[in-house]
């Protein structure tokens, strides 16, 4: 049969009762064509019911009742059986049943009807005529929506996987040889194509998210897959171009670069590596997601050559033509695949697609035999150029296509190719869940099979070794963001990947064989003695390789880092080359570097090797001594070199053993560098790495303290060296950490004297107050702080800096000092009328405070300054208010007499004090009556009251205050209202 139908009951459960779903399905030549549920469930993958059913017939075929088509049945009937069979199937189903049934009885008894004009009837339980097309059942409807649906939530939701498993569907179809896979792609790209999102980010101008962008990657590599088809019809070819083209024609298409802006030049059959550099950037074609599938169409697999490595592990070239160059074989008569490499690796990667696995492995091994022979032509012409090369210092030849980050990924699917012909399979490997925690695949060595003597090889080591010739690769960083970042990403990929094979000796010889090569590589090597200067830095490279060598080699390992500690793109004196490209030359932003995206991405890569390198190095001071000379000639960023002081530091000192004085030192030196790089910049991390570094000195020892207090001037502002640096090392917990003996506390101590002394001298503002403090012990040295305070005080000093240091002075025991010292400060000070709540008024009145209890002369010197500085009313009736309370001289100052009177405002000083008063009263009248709103009257009756207090401690007050008030009637008649209440209150 064509048709099988049956019924499917899914058991109850404790939330739901027992169910029954009627099922069909239709098929065709061992491919299901279509089917129907009562289940009604929309996927894109068949439900469980007709799952369940199909299984059923496959393993029960004897159980399922096998029938011959309707109509042959119905032709065995007579006229009474057909009618009694119609009139029954009707009454079974009549309500679903019976419109049509009428329908269809008046269109046959219609001459004229459209089913009366042809010859027979439908029967869908008979098979397909011979020439139908006959693919597997896809709901393509459904493929609609779902890909609608996960676009909408905008790679949310768990979204974007949800199409990246879409998307290896597609590729599991294709190596099921399923002609669906091209169907459901081209689905899943109509709704990318009509993603609303497109024209909105191509309006502002700005890219595509990351995780859209990768998916749209994906599917222009899906799309190369599926034009490479090694057995694909020549119109479906040309179906695919035409679609592909339509697509790429459309404004809203993602360009191959992720901006919309400057491109690669077309290189899909570009042998040479100067095709297309002349032409002027802006002039190039536009090469959008779709460009390379298009480009992959012109493509073909008749080449005899190509047909005869791929279909034989035997292919060798005959052994008379081995002498002399030839382009098909090597010198071992191994067959070569002289294509671009990236487009040879698409080939790869269509035939693993396509379910020709053997195929792709052979292939892969022509290709990695071409990579070996022109490495090998390269090295040889390197070493013709060498000596002129490094005395140029830098090189112009360097692979403007970089394989990692490409979009076609060629290193990536040779590697993929080679490790899964290794691959161990477990028992259970389908039993792996999807929350990720899937175990690292386990690879074994598998021979290389070719025509020509045992290699040895395995294709586990042909894996590592391409991978290691691919991210070795000197190539120039690609221009735009998306495709710089694409570079970092896919080299973590590639990485991630050689971290899951274990290196026993076989690979242990291959990557020490292929980190020599690169070493000597020259301008085509990464890691060759001279780079161009826009060349993609190696450093995440050569952290795997210096981890993985380190056990195996560690003088390689070592060697192999330091090279790739590099950064020439920062160096601002490398020449930079004849830089071929011309992505510069019309670089709208004229700037000292390139336009590097990544830039501080990288730098931390390279302060991470730099990390690697100073682990392992710990305890070897040789060692570390070439890393540390290293890492101060490359790397140019003051945080980065504190990031790796820390690193070495804490590495240094382990909670559970001994420091490490080695490493110890290293951090300090690294140190010393960040406070010599930052001392003049601004930075933010500033006052936490001054902490740190004397937390790092006083761990390595009292000899790097008396060292860093030295030579404070090179490493720290005066502020940082006495309150920072200065107080932490004598402080009492830096005294018992280090447990000093006597002279070492000395020592110390002296230092951080003439450091104080030192700073005081050259901002006295700032440090004048620290250096007293460190100078307490010692007589001379806090006698000399003194003096430089006041020689400072009349011209380089502000108020409240010589009011704090007067404070300190009386709390230290020298009250005249401190007098001293608040004088000059009030001859700095002003304070106007209004300015009544001005921070400085509390020093004020310490200051008068201060001098009244040093008795009347102090009293007597300190308020002329007063009434000159002071003009607030308010302030200078509190001052003379609290010095009219108690009598002068309380401090008790030994050798004075002290008459014990309360002072008169009568006599001089407070007479003078007094008529400032009322004089400050009378201005700041005046000025309020300038510009007063009636809802401040209140307030301004309270002010007069005020006043009146401080009037009336004149003999003469009462009058005084009268014909004050008097004059304010007269000139402000005009303010009926407040006049009313001034008279109210004061007659």
């Amino acid at each position: 049969g064509f048709h099988l139908s049956g019924t499917v009951t899914e058991p109850a459960t404790a939330t739901e009762p027992e169910m029954t779903y009627k099922v069909a399905i239709s098929f065709d030549r061992c491919k299901i064509t279509s089917v129907t549920c009562g289940c009604g469930n929309k996927d894109i993958f068949y439900c469980a019911h007709v799952v369940a059913l199909s299984l059923y017939r496959i393993r029960k075929p004897d159980q399922v009742k096998l029938r011959l088509p309707i109509s042959e049945t119905l032709f065995q009937m007579n006229r009474d059986q057909l009618q009694k069979f119609v009139q029954y199937l009707i009454t079974a189903h009549h309500t679903e049943v019976l419109p049509t049934a009428q329908k269809l009885a008046d269109e046959i008894l219609s001459s004229n009807s459209e089913i009366n004009q042809v010859h027979g009837a439908p029967d869908p339980t008979a098979g397909a005529s011979i020439d139908d097309e006959n693919c597997w059942h896809l709901d393509e409807e459904q493929v609609r929506e779902q890909v609608k649906l996960f676009l909408s939530q905008g790679g949310y939701y768990g979204s974007g996987k949800q199409l990246n498993s879409m998307f290896a569907k597609v590729r599991e179809m294709l190596r099921m040889r399923d002609s669906n896979g091209a169907r459901m792609l081209t689905l899943i790209t109509e709704q990318f194509m009509a993603d609303p999102r497109l024209s909105l980010w191509r309006q502002q101008g700005t890219g595509i998210t990351e995780k859209c962008r990768q998916l749209w990657d994906e599917l222009g590599a899906l799309w190369v897959c599926v034009v490479l088809n090694p057995h694909c019809k020549l119109e479906e070819k040309s179906c695919w171009l035409r679609q592909l083209r339509k697509w790429g024609e459309m404004d809203v298409c993602p360009l191959e670069d992720g901006n919309y802006g400057n491109e690669l030049p077309n290189i899909t059959n570009a042998l040479t590596q100067s095709s297309g550099h002349s032409q002027d950037s802006l002039a190039r074609p536009r090469r959008t997601v779709f460009t390379r599938a298009i480009e992959g169409c012109d493509l073909h697999w008749q080449d005899s050559h190509l047909q005869r490595i791929i279909s034989s592990d035997f292919y060798v070239s005959p052994s008379y033509q081995r002498e002399g160059e030839s382009l098909l074989f090597n010198s071992q008569g191994q067959p070569l695949w002289l294509e671009h490499v990236p487009t040879a690796c698409a080939r790869v990667d269509a035939l693993r697609s396509h379910g020709y696995p053997r195929e792709a492995l052979r292939l892969t091994v022509a290709i990695i035999n071409t990579l070996r022979l022109q490495q090998q032509r390269q090295l040889e012409i390197y070493k013709h150029q060498k000596k002129e090369l490094l005395q140029r210092g830098a090189t112009t030849i360097t692979n403007l296509e970089g394989w990692v980050g490409h979009p076609l990924n060629p290193i990536g699917c040779l590697f993929l190719t080679l490790t899964e012909a290794c691959r161990l399979e477990e028992e259970n490997c389908l039993e792996i869940s999807d929350a990720g925690d899937s175990k690292p695949p386990v690879y074994q060595h598998v021979p290389v099979t070719t025509g020509s003597q045992d290699s040895g090889e395995s294709y586990l080591s042909l894996a590592l070794e391409v991978a290691l010739m691919g991210m070795g690769q000197q190539r120039v960083m690609p221009e735009g963001l998306y495709a710089q970042d694409k570079v970092c990403r896919n080299e973590e990929q590639i990485i991630a990947r050689l971290q899951d094979l274990e290196l026993d000796p076989v690979l242990v010889q291959t990557l020490r064989k292929q980190c020599i090569l690169l070493l000597e590589g020259g301008p085509f090597s990464g890691l060759g003695e001279v780079i161009h200067r826009e060349s993609v830095p190696m450093h995440t490279f050569a952290k795997y390789l210096f981890s993985a060598l380190l056990p195996h080699d560690a003088d390689l390992a070592y060697k192999l880092a330091l090279r790739a500690m590099r950064l020439p793109v920062l160096e601002t004196t490398a020449p930079s080359g004849d830089v071929t490209h011309p992505h510069h030359l019309v670089s709208v932003v004229p700037s000292r570097y390139p336009r590097w995206f990544t830039l501080g991405h990288l730098e931390s890569q390279q302060c991470e090797l730099a990390s690697t390198m100073l682990t392992a190095a710990k305890g070897d001071m040789l060692r570390l001594r070439t890393v540390l000379e290293a890492i101060q000639k490359n790397i140019h960023s003051s945080s980065l070199i504190f990031k790796l002081a820390q690193d070495a530091f804490k590495i240094a000192t382990p909670a559970d053993s001994n420091s490490d004085t080695t490493l110890l030192n290293v951090a300090l030196e690294l140190g010393l560098q960040v406070m010599r790089m930052t001392l003049s910049t601004l930075n933010w991390r500033r006052r936490e790495m001054v902490r740190w570094l004397v937390t790092c000195a006083t761990e390595v020892g009292v000899r790097a303290l008396v060292s860093i207090l030295q030579s404070w001037y090179s490493l720290f502002t005066p502020t940082e060296a006495t309150s920072i640096v200065a107080a932490t090392v004598m402080s009492h917990n830096t005294i018992l950490r280090l447990s000093l003996d006597y002279p070492q506390r000395e020592e110390l101590a002296s230092c951080a004297r003439t450091l104080a002394l030192q700073c005081a001298m050259k901002d006295p503002q700032n440090c004048a107050l620290s250096a007293l403090t460190l100078c307490e012990k010692d007589h001379i040295a806090f006698e000399t702080a003194y003096q430089i305070v006041i020689d400072a005080a009349s011209t380089g000093m502000t108020y409240t800096q010589l009011f704090t240091i007067a404070r300190y002075m009386e709390h230290r025991g020298y009250p005249l000092r401190a007098f001293k010292l608040a004088s000059l400060a009030m001859t700095h000070l002003n304070l106007a009328y209004n300015q009544d709540t001005h921070p400085a008024i509390n020093d004020v009145l310490w200051a008068c405070a201060l001098s009244h209890s040093l008795g009347k002369n102090e009293l007597a010197a300190i308020i002329p300054l007063v009434v000159k500085s002071v003009h607030c009313a308010t302030v200078l009736s509190d001052i003379l208010r609290r010095c009219t309370m108690t009598a002068p001289g309380l401090a008790g100052i030994p050798g004075r007499r002290n008459s014990g009177k309360l002072m008169s405002t009568d006599k001089a000083p407070l007479r003078q004090l007094l008529d400032a008063t009322i004089s400050a009263y009378i201005n700041t009248t005046h000025s309020r009556l300038t510009h007063i709103s009636p809802r401040h009257y209140g307030e301004f009756i309270e002010f007069l009251s005020k006043a009146r207090e401080t009037f009336l401690l004149a003999q003469d007050g009462h009058i005084q205050f009268a014909q004050f008030i008097d004059n304010l009637k007269q000139i402000y008649k005009g303010k009926k209202k407040l006049m009313l209440l001034v008279r109210e209150r004061f007659g």
